[in-house]
């Protein structure tokens, strides 16, 4: 039975991803910070789906120490993952805040968690056959700029900004991991526009706009979950690319390609990040 990992499985874009692979016959992993969420979660998913394999784990991504264990155990009791789905994160944290290990909870959590994550987990990766990493960013990632002397934003911390920096490093990170393991089908999405529980540390006035651009252009959380599991599953995918709903401003729609935002095109900046990025989590690949 084939292995998948989904983090931040317990709710909204993860928990649909989640179900739908464990209807695959998949012996689908969900992770999240809380254990009654996972065991809600499982128990739904169990409920939907009779006779699917799934478990749960507890994984932290803003602690390093929690990453590194649950890879651990992970490669302990599966020495062999077929599918990694990078969905958890955080958004628009109001102000400024920082992981156990120092870094900027949004950057830390959404890119050098999984960053660290993904480099663990390589070798029971290496052991699938083309094993699909996917990594979810968000539309936002076009408007996102890495400032290699302000990761951690010390300097003029804007909620938004933090979080469009740490969406275009998912998207550089997917692409150089692509180059640099063919071995490994690594790929970027963005889910489109829905309602998901990584919006609850917006502003009530932010939340009122948004949830009237999302009845225009967007969709169902079940439907947000399509790029993923596209990615992960579509034969024609191809390593490095970036896929996404296809319909109107990328809001809702069938996935497919989707533009690449240019800064992580290019081979300079994924490099520099990728090497902040060993030395922050002192994980190497």
């Amino acid at each position: 039975m084939e292995i998948a990992i989904v983090t931040g499985g317990s709710g909204g874009i993860g928990y649909q991803t989640a179900e739908a692979l464990a209807g695959t016959g998949r012996h689908v992993i969900i992770t999240g910070r809380r254990a009654a969420a996972l065991d809600d979660a499982a128990r739904r998913i169990r409920a939907a789906r009779p006779g699917c394999s799934v478990s749960t784990r507890e994984l932290d991504l803003a602690e390093l120490g929690s990453v590194r264990d649950f890879a651990e155990r992970i490669k302990g009791e599966h020495p062999r993952v077929d599918l990694l789905i990078n969905n958890a994160g955080v958004m628009a944290v109001p102000e400024r805040r920082l992981t156990v290990d120092g870094f900027e909870v949004t950057f830390g959590t959404n890119h050098l968690g999984h960053f660290a994550l993904t480099g663990l987990l390589l070798p029971a990766l290496l052991a699938a056959d083309a094993p699909p990493v996917v990594t979810v960013s968000a539309a936002i990632a076009r408007r996102g700029r890495l400032e290699f002397d302000n990761l951690d934003q010390h300097r003029d911390y804007r909620p938004m900004r933090a979080y469009s920096a740490a969406k275009l490093a998912n998207v550089a990170f997917a692409i150089e991991l692509a180059a640099r393991y063919e071995q490994v089908r690594s790929v970027a999405v963005h889910p489109g526009t829905a309602t998901t529980g990584i919006q609850r540390h917006v502003t009530p006035v932010v939340r009122f706009f948004a949830e009237r651009l999302i009845g225009l252009i967007g969709q169902s959380v079940e439907d947000a979950a399509r790029p993923s599991l596209y990615a992960a599953t579509d034969a024609d995918v191809q390593s490095g690319g970036y896929y996404a709903p296809t319909g109107p401003f990328e809001g809702r729609g069938l996935p497919g390609p989707a533009k690449v935002p240019a800064a992580a095109l290019d081979p300079a900046v994924r490099k520099r990040l990728w090497d902040g990025s060993e030395e922050l989590t002192k994980v190497s690949y």
